[in-house]
């Protein structure tokens, strides 16, 4: 199943009488020593999007983003000790963009699935968007329900390899052939299993919910530069902030994503970057949307 376009009016869209804290607040949990860029982008097209956006990094990370405050007024740097006092708040909350793996760690950083289990465990009933480190280092058992995964390929075999393997005659029960099928019967079987939302990218993203999938197609090798997938799970905790369809929420996250790098591509073809798409999404939001 294609994805189709008439599901965009189910989106939420800010009334005009609307007043602020109605339209969404996002918790960004993210970055480390290294990847500093990885937690600026979702935090950038997020801020776009809701009226409230937290942002939790690094002390070097959270000390960037003061230094831009002037840019950026419509959010709150949070101390990592003081997540807990927000996270309650927030309407739906993103962890993962570059938070490293154990091998990565260095001084000052956090331990990736130490936090990210932790905070899942505690708070299951949030609207979790989980990306990047996170998915290379929790257990999936810990996965809450009705959260979105936004993994490429590499991701999802690091994270459900073992069970794929274990499982494989009940995911494949004829002997899948084609690359394609089997994708899409793993990413279904995996998205039922753990009664989540799966948002499989690539040259064709796969969306699956615990009852059904679809296939989003679009985008270019320009989007294959670092940091489009961290806009991309950026653009899909603040819509996920705002509507309550999981499902719903990745399809039309990826729909847009792919849509904005194809803008791009008609203006400067390959040459852009994930600064670049942060730009454009608001832009083709509109015209798809209002």
């Amino acid at each position: 199943m294609i994805f189709n376009e008439s599901d965009l009016k189910k989106l939420f869209v800010p009334q005009a009488n609307s007043h602020k804290g109605d339209n969404g607040k996002v918790m960004i949990i993210g970055g480390s020593q290294l990847f500093h860029a990885a937690s600026l982008w979702p935090l950038e097209i997020a801020s776009k999007i809701v009226d409230m956006v937290f942002y939790s990094s690094v002390p070097d990370n959270n000390a960037l983003v003061k230094k831009v405050k002037e840019e950026w007024r419509n959010g709150i740097v949070v101390p990592r000790e003081k997540i807990d006092d927000y996270i309650t708040e927030a309407d739906a909350v993103l962890i993962g963009p570059g938070l490293p793996r154990k091998s990565g760690l260095e001084p000052g950083d956090d331990d990736t699935k130490e936090l990210t289990e932790r905070l899942l465990k505690k708070y299951p009933e949030k609207k979790w968007v989980i990306d990047g480190g996170s998915l290379q280092t929790i257990d999936p058992n810990l996965i809450p329900k009705n959260a979105i995964l936004t993994p490429h390929h590499q991701e999802f075999e690091k994270l459900f390899g073992n069970v794929i393997a274990s499982e494989s005659e009940a995911i494949f029960p004829d002997g899948i052939a084609t690359v394609a099928d089997r994708s899409l019967a793993m990413t279904q079987y995996i998205a039922k299993k753990y009664h989540c939302v799966i948002l499989l990218k690539g040259e064709e993203d796969i969306i699956c919910s615990d009852t059904q999938c679809v296939k989003v197609r679009g985008g270019n090798a320009g989007m294959t530069k670092g940091g489009t997938g961290d806009v991309l799970a950026g653009l899909t905790a603040a819509l996920y902030s705002q509507n309550d369809d999981a499902y719903l929420v990745a399809q039309i996250a990826s729909y847009i994503n792919k849509k904005a790098g194809d803008s791009l591509f008609k203006k400067v073809g390959y040459y852009f970057n994930a600064t670049d798409l942060v730009q454009e999404i608001p832009v083709v939001m509109k015209q798809l949307l209002l």
